[in-house]
C-alpha cells in the first residue's frame, strides 16, 4: 500500500491502481474532497466565490497532479490563484496576502521521487487541525461532490512573483539584517535537491550579499540523493564546502520547510541544531517562551532557560506545534528535523526564515560555523523501530513500559516519553504500519545507542511473554 490517507493530507507513489497509489483518479477525488470541505464550511449567504492558492514543488510529476487539482477546484466553482514552481512556505504566505479561503501544496516534501502529495490549508495559511482532516477524508469517502454549472466555474490567476514576494517579506523582519550580512562577505554553497529551494534560496543569499556555489539547484526533479536532509546522503555538499573554503552549506528538502546546515570543516552542524542556533539568537535579541515536539533535542530547551524563557513539548506534527506555541506565546519554534517556525513571519515551517536569522546571527559573531556549533550543548540521538506484526497490542506494550518507569518524568501526550535525568527516549506507534518508532538522547552517542538497545530489549521480551 503506498497510497497514505491522513488527517494532513494524501500522498503516495505515482501511478499503478486507483486506491493503492496516487493516480490521477486519487488526485481529483481527494482535491474534490478539500473543494468541498471548504464549500461547506462557508456561511449560506455568501455570495463571492471562493479562492485558493495552489504551488507545487519540482517533483517530476508535479506538473501532472498540479493540472488535475487546478482544474478540478475550477470545476467546484472555486477560483484559484496559481504560484507555479514554489515553496510550501512561499504558498503558506500567500494565502493571508491574497484573502484566501485555503491552499494546497503540492509536494511529498521529503520522500523520493516516486512520491507526491497534496497538503491542505485553511484561511490562515497554517495547515489543518485534526477534525477538519479527519472531515475531508469522510467528504472522500462518500465521494459526495457537487460540481458548478457551466456560468459557475471557477477561474485561473497565474502569479509567478511570490517566490519574491516571500524574499522580500523574510528581508524585512526587523531581527534579519541583510547589510550586517553583506558586510561579512559570506561564502555558502547550497544544495537545493534540484527542486524549489534551488531556485529561491540562492535568490535569497545573493540579496542578502552571499557569495553562492550552487549545487544541485536545477528544478528538474531529479533528485541527485535521497532528499531527506540526513547526514548519510549529503556527502557532496560535504567535500564541496571544504574545497570551496566556504564559510558553510545549506541544504533543503523539495518543498523548502526543512533546513539543515554544514559546518565549514564539512561536518554536519545537526538538523536538530539548526533551530537551536536561530532560537539562540532570536531569545538573545526578544527574549520569550519557546516550543518544539517530544522528539527534538533537549539542547532547545537550554539555550531557553539559559535566556529566561520557558520551553514546552508539543506532540509530534506541525499543527500540535503551532497549537502549543499559540497557546504559550512562543515567540519561535519547530521541530528537530531543522523546521523553523518564526510567528513573526507566520506559523509555519519555513526555511527561508531560518537562512535569514542564522545569517544575521553568524554576521555578528566573530566565529565560524564550527566553533558556534561546539558553543551549545552537546547531545547525540539514536533513531531506531522495531518491526511488530499486526495482531500485536502496541497500546499495551507502550502502558507497560511506562508503568515499568513511572517513578521518572514521563508524557503520554504522544506515545511515551520518558525524561531521565541525563536522557531521554520517546516511544510513538505509526499510524500507517505495526511499527513503534524509539528516539533516545544522550550527552554522548554511546549513551543514546545504550538506551535504544535496552528499550527495544525490554519491548521484545514483553512481545515475547
Amino acid at each position: 500500500m503506498t497510497l497514505i490517507k491522513s488527517i494532513s493530507g494524501i500522498r503516495g507513489t505515482i501511478g499503478g491502481k486507483v486506491g493503492d497509489n496516487l493516480t490521477p483518479v486519487d488526485a481529483v477525488k481527494f482535491a474534490s474532497a478539500y473543494g468541498t470541505f471548504l464549500k461547506n464550511s462557508q456561511p449560506a449567504n455568501r455570495n463571492t466565490k471562493l479562492k485558493v492558492v495552489i504551488g507545487r514543488d519540482a517533483r517530476i510529476s508535479g506538473p501532472m497532479i498540479h493540472n488535475l487539482v487546478l482544474n478540478t477546484l475550477v470545476g467546484l466553482g472555486i477560483d484559484v490563484i496559481d504560484l507555479g514552481l514554489s515553496t510550501t512556505p512561499t504558498v503558506e504566505i500567500a494565502v493571508p496576502i491574497e484573502n484566501a479561503d485555503g491552499g494546497i501544496i503540492l509536494t511529498a516534501s521529503h520522500n523520493p521521487k516516486q512520491w507526491n502529495a497534496l497538503k491542505l490549508l485553511n484561511e490562515k495559511g497554517e495547515f489543518l487541525n485534526g477534525a477538519e482532516g479527519a472531515k475531508i477524508l469522510e467528504i472522500a469517502e462518500a465521494e459526495a461532490f457537487d460540481f458548478s454549472d457551466v456560468d459557475s466555474l471557477g477561474t485561473v490567476t497565474e502569479n509567478d512573483a511570490y517566490m519574491d514576494i516571500h524574499i522580500d517579506e523574510v528581508l524585512n523582519l526587523p531581527l534579519v539584517d541583510a547589510e550586517a550580512v553583506a558586510k561579512r562577505k559570506f561564502k555558502v554553497v547550497v544544495d537545493g535537491v534540484n527542486s524549489s529551494g534551488g531556485v529561491i534560496i540562492p535568490k535569497l543569499l545573493e540579496q542578502m550579499g552571499v557569495e553562492v556555489v550552487k549545487l544541485y539547484c536545477e528544478p528538474n526533479g531529479h533528485f541527485p540523493h535521497n532528499p531527506e536532509p540526513l547526514k548519510e546522503h549529503l556527502g557532496a555538499i560535504c567535500e564541496l564546502v571544504v574545497q570551496e573554503k566556504a564559510d558553510f552549506g545549506i541544504v533543503v528538502d523539495p518543498d523548502v520547510d526543512r533546513l539543515a546546515f554544514i559546518s565549514n570543516d564539512g561536518e554536519m552542524f545537526g538538523e536538530e541544531y539548526t533551530l537551536v542556533a536561530c532560537a539562540d539568537y532570536v531569545l538573545r535579541k526578544t527574549p520569550g517562551n519557546t516550543v518544539s515536539n517530544l522528539s527534538s533535542s533537549r539542547a532547545l530547551r537550554d539555550i531557553t532557560l539559559k535566556h529566561n524563557g520557558n520551553y514546552q513539548a508539543s506532540a509530534v506534527g506541525e499543527v500540535n506545534v503551532v497549537e502549543l506555541m499559540k497557546a504559550t506565546n512562543a515567540i519561535i519554534g519547530g521541530e528537530g528535523n531543522g523546521g523553523i517556525i518564526y510567528p513573526e513571519s507566520h506559523y509555519g515551517r519555513d526555511s527561508l526564515v531560518g537562512v535569514a536569522l542564522f545569517l544575521t546571527h553568524l554576521a555578528a559573531l566573530d566565529v565560524t560555523v564550527a566553533e558556534l556549533r561546539a558553543s551549545y550543548p552537546q547531545y547525540y540521538m539514536s533513531k531506531n523501530k522495531i518491526e511488530l506484526t499486526p495482531e500485536i497490542d502496541v497500546d499495551a506494550i507502550l502502558e507497560t513500559i511506562s508503568k515499568k518507569y513511572a517513578h521518572e518524568k514521563i508524557s503520554t501526550i504522544d506515545g511515551v516519553k520518558i525524561d531521565f535525568p541525563s536522557e531521554w527516549v520517546h516511544l510513538r506507534k505509526s499510524n500507517t504500519e505495526p511499527i513503534i518508532r524509539i528516539y533516545t538522547e544522550a550527552p554522548t552517542q554511546h549513551d543514546a545507542d545504550a538506551l535504544a538497545l535496552r528499550i527495544i530489549q525490554e519491548i521484545q521480551i514483553i512481545v515475547n511473554t
